[in-house]
């Protein structure tokens, strides 16, 4: 019930019971010794629903501050989870990451909002991961805490062993819907026990360290540092650039071992978004000149960056957008290509807005030629959304208006 409408209908009745007593008339129909019982007993009515009112007033009052203390203990426990000493995650059944504190986001070296809708899976080292969905699946049955002890991979860190606390999030009916975890460095806390004589001795061998690959999930931007190239070992990064309007302009698709970085581009602005999850590793030019066969393969790199560049300036100088779109599929056929049943499917999912920017049009325009192309059974979506060009009809590309 709407409070403040009852309280306008209480009025509202108080103001016709007044004018009722003073503008009432004997009637015939009516006789006359039951109009002072009328009146009393529509008084009483009306004294009780202002006492009513009253009292939903009071309660309304009580509920709007206790909804303001409750906000407030959310807010305080919101802050402890953020900056808890310790990683906290909370993931659904199947640990997806569904919320993440700063340390979390600290020790997997990977930002909050990237964090989130990730599998945590993806942080366990490779050798663990079977172990990881054999303990998600005894979740479903085991106890309500458990301790697992993992060894987990943040991104271009070394990995560590950790010890998990798990408790389980069940609804009403005592399913399982999600999990809390606690993650403890495990060799943090031994690293800071005190040490023995033999472990603190200045000819204790020192553990080697293996150079790991850099990675970066979709969508994230990769720093572009000068006398540094990049290398990317799995995935696709997206080159561009930003014309005077402000529009992006697509200058480069990087697949595996191709290479890319500053002292390739003259461009003022220039930026890398990484379509897909990305592998990347570090090239110096030192590198580059004392290996002879290191060098060979990035003279085919670059041969390779070259004549994508001079098709992408083929494709930008057409002058109608359905050629422009027709040559950019044909590019990303045969660069990011990947045969399928139906013909050829892109290995990166890319969006409308994607397409437009490629073809220096609007978002609009790319719709619409997308939808004619699948109409004509020239194009396809897959499940995941991963465009298909389908061979037998790849001439309805270049048809479409």
């Amino acid at each position: 019930m709407n409070l403040d409408n009852f309280t306008k209908q209480v009025e509202g009745i108080n103001i016709r019971l007044v004018d009722l007593y003073k503008g009432v008339s004997v009637s015939p129909q009516i006789p006359l010794e039951l109009i002072p019982t009328a009146f009393k007993e529509l008084g009483l009515v009306s004294e009780e629903l202002q006492v009513a009112l009253e009292e939903l007033q009071q309660q309304n009052e009580e509920l709007r501050l206790a909804q303001i203390a409750i906000e407030v203990q959310r807010q305080r426990y919101q802050e402890l989870f953020e900056f808890a000493p310790n990683a906290y995650l909370v993931t659904d059944e199947q640990g997806i990451v569904q919320e993440a504190n700063c340390t979390a986001a600290n020790v997997f070296n990977v930002p909050q909002r990237f964090l989130i809708g990730k599998p945590l899976v993806l942080f366990v080292a490779e050798e663990k991961r079977q172990l990881f969905h054999v303990r998600l699946t005894d979740l479903q049955q085991g106890d309500n805490t458990v301790k697992w002890n993992l060894r987990l991979l943040p991104r271009n860190l070394q990995p560590f062993n950790a010890e998990l606390i798990v408790s389980k999030i069940s609804d009403w009916q005592g399913n399982l819907v999600g999990l809390r975890i606690c993650i403890h460095n495990t060799e943090e806390k031994l690293r800071l026990l005190p040490k023995t004589p033999v472990e603190t001795q200045e000819n204790s061998p020192k553990p080697f360290v293996k150079p790991l690959q850099q990675t970066y999930l979709k969508g994230e931007i990769i720093p572009i540092k000068p006398q540094t190239l990049w290398q990317v070992c799995q995935g696709v990064v997206k080159l561009s650039t930003v014309c005077e309007s402000g529009e992006e302009i697509l200058v480069g698709l990087v697949g595996s071992k191709m290479i890319f970085g500053s002292d390739l581009t003259s461009l003022q602005t220039y930026q890398a978004t990484a379509l897909s999850e990305v592998q990347l590793v570090n090239v110096s030019p030192v590198e580059i000149t004392s290996k002879p066969n290191f060098s060979q393969n990035m003279l085919d790199c670059v041969s390779q960056r070259l004549r994508q560049t001079e098709a992408l300036l083929a494709i930008s100088g057409q002058r109608r957008v359905k050629d422009r779109f027709f040559q950019l599929l044909q590019l990303l056929k045969q660069e990011i290509g990947q045969e399928v049943e139906l013909g050829t499917r892109l290995n990166v999912r890319f969006t409308h807005q994607d397409f437009a920017d490629a073809c220096s049009t609007t978002r609009v325009t790319i719709t619409r030629l997308i939808g004619k192309l699948q109409k004509q059974g020239a194009i396809k979506l897959d499940s995941k959304n991963h465009l298909i060009i389908i061979e037998p009809n790849c001439n309805s590309l270049n048809q479409a208006s």
